[in-house]
């Protein structure tokens, strides 16, 4: 029995697709945005809590998560109780504090990325034995996905901008004790992208600011006061692959969202402010707005 455990939507993602994929038996301890993820994907899903998983588990396949301890205790358990436990990297940035409960760091048996730039990355932080590279499950359904569509054909409704909302500065609040720690807020960034929009060739346009799973609702309310001659929409109630698929660009900070609209040859945009962090994606395929 394969236990999977799971919180933040970006690993929710690769494990259900992994899921789905690889047949076998599946138990479930999942918390917040990774409940809805699933169910979508797979059905009605019973979850356990991680306690009653033990006996009767030979892997635990985790995620890695900033809004909650699950996927680190997961990890401890599974050590305490000589269990196999693997953890899915979702992401290029923050890789070691990934792992880190109560001031220790806690690795799991073997860490999976699923891509090259992950790989060297992972193996110049973890010790090489237990760094694997993987099939991406999520990107290659969403290769599926978009292939099977009609892509780079211009709306008839004007040029679609969707901007993939990030919870910067809860992340390193809760992180570091420092809502600026990466040197930005998602705040600044929104600003410093309406503030350069000429560097970008945009004249009109119709902009979808999609909140981050994490984020409070109304958190972007303060938008629509601020740009009242932008037609500006909120919204994440549409899958995110289908919002990607209606725009002509997408724009963020460093988004995972941001690979995956690269994989669907939209135009993509970091727009990190020029006092902010290094960008931590593969850069040839993102744009920077600090660099125009």
């Amino acid at each position: 029995m394969i236990t999977i455990v799971s919180h933040d939507a970006g690993g929710a993602e690769i494990l259900s697709n992994y899921v789905l994929q690889n047949k076998d038996d599946y138990q479930f301890v999942l918390e917040g945005p990774a409940v809805p993820i699933f169910s979508k994907l797979l059905g009605e899903i019973k979850i356990k809590t991680l306690e009653d998983t033990i006996r009767n588990t030979n892997l635990y396949l985790t995620g890695t998560s900033w809004q909650s301890e699950i996927e680190k205790l997961a990890i401890l358990t599974a050590k305490k109780s000589q269990i196999k436990v693997v953890s899915f990297i979702d992401h290029w940035v923050n890789y070691k504090e990934r792992f880190f409960y109560k001031d220790q760091l806690v690795l799991p048996d073997e860490i999976w990325v699923g891509d090259e730039d992950a790989f060297q990355l992972a193996k110049s932080i973890f010790p090489l034995d237990i760094v694997k590279l993987k099939s991406n499950p999520y990107f290659e359904s969403l290769k599926s996905y978009f292939k099977n569509l009609k892509l780079g054909i211009p709306s008839s409704e004007g040029f679609n901008i969707l901007f993939i909302c990030e919870n910067i500065s809860d992340h390193a609040k809760k992180s570091f004790n420092d809502e600026r720690y990466w040197g930005y807020t998602e705040t600044d960034a929104i600003e410093y992208f309406f503030k350069n929009l000429e560097k970008l060739n945009i004249t009109s346009g119709n902009y979808t600011f999609r909140p981050h799973p994490s984020d409070e609702i109304g958190k972007y309310d303060w938008v629509l006061d601020k740009y009242p001659n932008f037609p500006i929409q909120i919204s994440n109630q549409v899958p995110l692959f289908e919002q990607i698929a209606k725009s002509d660009l997408v724009v963020g900070c460093e988004s995972m969202a941001l690979i995956v609209a690269s994989l669907a040859n939209k135009k993509v945009v970091s727009c990190i402010p020029p006092e902010g962090k290094t960008l931590g994606l593969p850069q040839s395929k993102i744009i920077e707005l600090r660099s125009l």
